[in-house]
């Protein structure tokens, strides 16, 4: 159960490591330029908030909601998203880092990443059907048993996936880098 319930409230340049996250339920708020680097949240509840150039780097969110959360510009390294609550999650992400992140297992139809640092983020058995991987680098992504039915990776970049492990019925590539549905074979294409 949630302690307390904070409504459209803005929060602007707060340093979560000194002052301490209060556990509750959040709906509606923003939070710019803010610092929960290491944070461990557990049973928090973050519903339709924002977040604007904030640093969620190696933050523990151990069943923590995040239903309908946008991240602009923000510092999400190393985040295990598949230790949130699964209940209801939904994400936008713009011009944000999730370099070395997980997403091992997650329901993430629709889900939009635009301008995004994906690299080296475990994508293997998730729903991503139908997501949006806009302008994204997905250099050393892992992509197995995901479902990324109808997504669109058209501006993508970098990324390797293998289409015998993967569903990718219906989703949108491009040339050059359409070659990254290939690089298990070793071929070179001219």
């Amino acid at each position: 159960m949630t302690d307390k319930y904070f409504e459209s409230q803005v929060f602007k340049k707060v340093n979560f490591n000194e002052v301490g996250f209060e556990k509750g339920e959040y709906e509606d708020c923003q939070f710019i330029n803010c610092n929960f680097s290491g944070i461990k949240f557990s049973n928090v509840d973050f519903v339709d908030c924002e977040f604007k150039d904030c640093d969620f780097s190696m933050a523990k969110i151990n069943d923590t909601a995040l239903k309908g959360i946008r991240f602009l510009n923000c510092k999400l390294l190393g985040l295990n998203f598949n230790d949130c609550n699964p209940f209801l999650l939904s994400l936008h992400f713009e011009a944000s880092n999730l370099n070395l992140s997980s997403f091992y297992k997650l329901k993430m139809k629709s889900t939009q990443f635009k301008n995004c640092s994906l690299q080296e983020v475990d994508f293997i058995e998730s729903d991503l059907m139908s997501s949006v991987f806009d302008n994204c680098d997905l250099s050393g992504s892992m992509f197995e048993n995901t479902i990324l039915e109808k997504a669109d990776l058209r501006t993508a970049t970098n990324y390797s996936i293998d289409p015998e492990i993967n569903e990718i019925k219906k989703a949108k590539f491009s040339f050059p880098d359409v070659a990254g549905l290939l690089s298990k074979y070793d071929i070179q294409i001219q």
